[in-house]
């Protein structure tokens, strides 16, 4: 790294340009040791490449978010950002001076001094997509060098390969300066046995790139069992392993081939209708024949979709695992909001008999389905609407007198029981729900709502948490409270007891929020769970490097969102800003008070898929100029939130949803950006209401104050008074789901650094070495 160095974009051209002499006054070599060999050492034909490596040096600094000399991955782990910083600064430049010691002819000091660079741009964007750790970068440029020695001799690098974790290897085993090692043949098959014990669900993907592997049969049958649908995206495809799938002997795997290459009679693929029934078909008890009777008719295929996910729940209650259960379970949702919860929805200002018309020929248990698989877009009015309507209301007029509650869940097999819960407490029918049962059994209930949350595996696996944790501000009968507080303590002395780690994190975080909802406690949330404010928002955490607030806001080219933008772009159109345009986005400056930067794409048409066009060449413009928004506007409807989501960058500190239902998609937020505070809605986006937020958090940071959170939310109430939708809109603070799993990520990030620190001690560079 050189620290001189003012201009990362031209250094490239600027030292090609140069003599050995004037890059060497300029401080473009070397500037960290005054041990290394000089520019003047260097021949012309190589300046240009350790420039490069330069280049790819800065490029990985500035990888953490700040344009610096130093690497800091994490936050509050000054000993690993230290190491890390060693990594890219002194051990990269340890390595260009052993290729330029090196008794190598020039061909091939070139030949590593690319591989050296291409090895640090690799490694960044693995780093920005998580594929890669801060601390493996240590590993990686020591892997670097020692494949080097191996590769100067001729010899093969496999043993580093096999020596470093699946991520290292990955980089190594493709790089240029490696391309003709004579171990090259054995590569592929060292890195799928690596990735696949490292990721298991990367499996086909690795095969997919290693057609010839020898054992391809083996591992797909073995996929099959545990991810039937990787398999069936395969065989549906017309690749090298597509292939070998369709030709596979394995009974499972020839019968999810079968589905992926099934027609209807009008010659249309219905692979995807029929994948969530595959343990069915698979046992016998259900034919392709009979369930494609049904697949015309909406309400008959949702009707057979729920009795299978009910049997598959039975089945699951006696410890068994039914193949599929994913898919049956999306495919419920991805039904029930196309053909019913979508019409509710859109029909909320048509009377009610109009409205819920759709819904007559489901019973109560496919309305107990229906429920709990909406719940990222069902509106508050769909749920409950009144005394008879909602798909709340109309489930117990299904079900009949003398039905109660446990006898609903029996029926399901307790299937997603706690979702259940927690969305009656978010609608406020818990009360209702809890009173169509004994006491007894609600008591009952109530505990095993809170029990078992470390049981939870896979990506989901906090799902129950969230759930409990989001659910108790909802609570209004104090002994319902205090009954699930008691629980969770109780919870938490087990988990103490047994040394059960994950048990104690998850019931350590829950406890610590539960009485932070009684002021008498006076608890510190972010003191006592190591994360950043709740209440508020620190202004400094929203300004880059140079004091500047950096804002994006998500359009698109529907009418709304045309109307969208131009009443934002009216609203910011007066004294104290000013604004440029391009093609593709506008950008909003602020003339008075703290520097605030806003860019919004256009809002071009839809139907050309012009504002994804505008959108995806915003985000190239902020990525090649390193500039990271810490707040995000989503502005559009709910079928647009996912784009939006898919796009959030890791800096995103506050994250406005102005979308229908957005309420429920914020452990998808935090799973891209992990220390957002959200403002979401439990009903419905209002574009007036959401502007009304935008332009008070605009105003507060233009007068250089923080985001409080409790005061500008009761001043919103106030001027928003007469519009009652807003009543649904959720301020950070109460988004106790939000803040538990932020608090539980903090907690694996600190096991993360452990393992870290462990690997990164392997690559040999210590704090007090060179």
């Amino acid at each position: 790294m050189k620290r001189l160095l003012t201009s990362s974009c031209n250094l490239l051209a600027k030292c090609t340009a140069m003599t050995a002499t004037a890059a060497m006054s300029l401080g473009l070599f070397w500037g960290f040791t005054a041990s290394r060999a000089s520019a003047q050492e260097i021949p012309f034909s190589r300046q240009g490449f350790h420039a490069q490596v330069d280049k790819a040096q800065l490029s990985v600094c500035a990888a953490d978010g700040t344009k610096d000399d130093k690497f800091t991955p994490y936050p509050d782990n000054p000993e690993l950002n230290k190491l890390a910083t060693k990594a890219i600064t002194k051990q990269v430049d340890k390595v260009q001076k052993s290729i330029e010691k090196s008794d190598l002819d020039n061909n091939s000091k070139i030949r590593f001094l690319r591989g050296l660079y291409e090895l640090l741009y690799a490694y960044k964007n693995a780093f920005l997509s998580k594929d890669i750790s801060g601390a493996q970068l240590a590993n990686t440029v020591k892997g670097y060098e020692d494949a080097m020695a191996l590769e100067i001799k001729h010899e093969d690098i496999s043993p580093i390969l096999k020596a470093n974790k699946a991520e290292v290897a990955a980089l190594l085993a493709v790089n240029f300066s490696f391309k003709d090692n004579p171990g090259k043949p054995k590569f592929q098959y060292i890195l799928l046995d690596k990735e696949i014990a490292s990721h298991p669900d990367k499996a086909l993907y690795i095969l997919s790139r290693n057609s010839d592997f020898p054992a391809t049969d083996s591992v797909v049958s073995v996929v099959a069992k545990r991810d039937a649908d990787a398999v069936y995206n395969y065989a549906a495809s017309y690749t090298d392993l597509g292939e070998a799938i369709r030709k596979s002997q394995d009974p499972l795997v020839n019968l999810i081939s079968r589905i992926a290459s099934a027609r209807n009679q009008s010659g249309q693929f219905i692979g995807r209708q029929l994948m969530p029934f595959l343990d069915e078909i698979s046992a016998g008890n259900l034919d392709i024949e009979s369930i494609e009777a049904k697949m015309d008719d909406p309400v008959a295929y949702f009707k057979l979709l729920v009795q299978t996910e009910i049997h598959y729940a039975a089945r699951v209650m006696k410890k068994d695992t039914p193949m599929a259960m994913q898919q049956i379970q999306d495919k419920i949702h991805q039904v029930g909001v196309d053909y019913f919860i979508n019409k509710i929805n859109g029909l909320h200002e048509k009377p009610n008999q109009e409205r819920y018309a759709c819904l007559k020929p489901l019973s109560a248990l496919d309305l107990y389905y229906l429920t709990i698989t909406s719940e990222d877009i069902i509106y508050t009015s769909s749920y409950v609407n009144g005394k008879d309507y909602g798909v709340y209301n109309l489930l117990w007029q299904k079900a009949g007198k003398g039905f109660s509650s446990d006898s609903l869940l029996m029926k399901v097999y307790f299937d997603k029981y706690k979702k259940w819960i927690k969305m009656a407490a978010n609608y406020n029918t818990l009360d209702d729900f809890l009173g169509r049962m004994q006491p007894k059994n609600a008591q009952q209930l109530m505990l095993a709502f809170v029990r078992g949350l470390d049981k939870g595996v896979g990506k989901d696996s906090l799902e129950d948490a969230v759930d409990v944790a989001g659910s108790y501000a909802s609570i209004d009968d104090p002994k319902i409270s205090e009954l699930v507080l008691h629980e969770v303590q109780s919870q938490l002395q087990q988990a103490r007891a047994s040394g059960n780690t994950k048990k104690f994190n998850i019931y350590d975080i829950l406890n610590t929020l539960f009485l932070s909802m009684n002021p008498k406690n006076n608890i510190d949330l972010s003191a006592s769970l190591g994360i950043g404010p709740v209440y508020f928002m620190p202004i400094q955490y929203l300004k880059d490097s140079s004091g500047r607030i950096i804002i994006q806001q998500f359009t698109y080219g529907d009418e709304d969102g045309r109307a969208n933008y131009g009443n934002f772009m009216n609203a910011v159109s007066g004294a104290g800003w000013k604004s440029t345009s391009n093609q593709y986005w506008s950008t909003v400056s602020s003339t008075s008070g703290t520097p605030i930067t806003i860019y919004t794409n256009k809002p071009l048409d839809e139907l050309q898929a012009l504002d994804d066009k505008a959108q995806q060449e915003l985000n190239s413009y902020l990525e090649e100029n390193d500039i990271h928004p810490t707040m995000v506007l989503h502005r559009g409807h709910s079928y647009y939130l996912e784009s939006t989501i898919d796009q959030l960058v890791p800096s995103a500190r506050v994250v406005l949803l102005g979308s229908c239902g957005s309420f429920q998609s914020l452990s998808k937020v935090l799973n891209k950006s992990p220390e957002a505070q959200i403002i979401s809605s439990k009903q419905t986006g209002v574009g007036n209401l959401n502007l009304t937020l935008i332009m008070g958090m605009l105003n507060t940071l233009k007068k250089g104050e923080d985001l409080n959170w409790v005061k500008m939310w009761g001043n919103f109430s106030k001027q928003l008074s007469g519009d009652n939708r807003f009543i649904d809109y959720v301020p950070p603070y109460e988004n106790l789901g939000a803040v538990f799993y932020m608090a539980y990520r903090k907690l694996q990030d600190k096991e993360q650094e452990k393992q870290d620190s462990i690997e990164a001690d392997k690559a040999g560079i210590t704090m007090n070495g060179q």
